[in-house]
């Protein structure tokens, strides 16, 4: 007999966290290059509408598609290629507000709760920031203690705080 359950990695929040905020379900990719283990650079990546922010993969989770369904369809979408491995998931879903100026291009949202994989790109796999609507101007592999220099303000706590798991579970 078939088991129908759904599984916990299958379950995406509802938008009203709470009361107050409207939040985006969204997946977010921590990838890793193609060397990983023997070598631990992430990719970042500079948004193409907001000068020198520079962030993970990441987007919406569509009605009807799991996490790991969003993941793949945004990888492809946004850097050319969905050609990785999971390594691990973050246990929970985190959240972080938008802050006005981009709350304002996402409305209704008041910003986003994501669920995180670290994925490590196949060897051979190429990635392409020229997609069919490109979202990022540049890209680049950089060390895990170089990211904070990168990475745009209202992400880092979040960024900081699934990093240091990862890095606890021996990942990074």
């Amino acid at each position: 007999m078939e088991d129908k359950t759904k599984k916990s990695d299958d379950i995406v929040p509802l938008k009203k966290v709470n009361n107050k905020k409207n939040y985006r379900p969204n997946v977010a990719a921590i990838v890793l290059s193609s060397s990983y283990p023997s070598t631990c650079e992430i990719f970042i990546a500079s948004r193409i509408d907001v000068e020198d922010a520079w962030q993970f993969p990441q987007g919406g989770i569509d009605k009807g598609e799991t996490p790991k369904e969003a993941l793949y369809r945004e990888l492809k979408e946004e850097i050319g290629t969905n050609d990785v491995q999971i390594v691990a998931e973050f246990p929970q879903w985190v959240s972080y507000d938008f802050p006005p100026a981009v709350a304002s291009r996402m409305a209704p949202y008041d910003g986003q709760t994501q669920k995180y994989f670290l994925v490590k790109l196949r060897k051979g796999a190429k990635i392409n920031i020229k997609t069919k609507i490109p979202e990022f101007s540049q890209y680049k592999f950089v060390q895990t203690e170089k990211l904070h220099d990168y990475i745009t303000f209202f992400k880092r706590t979040v960024y900081k705080k699934v990093l240091k798991y990862f890095k606890k579970e021996g990942y990074i």
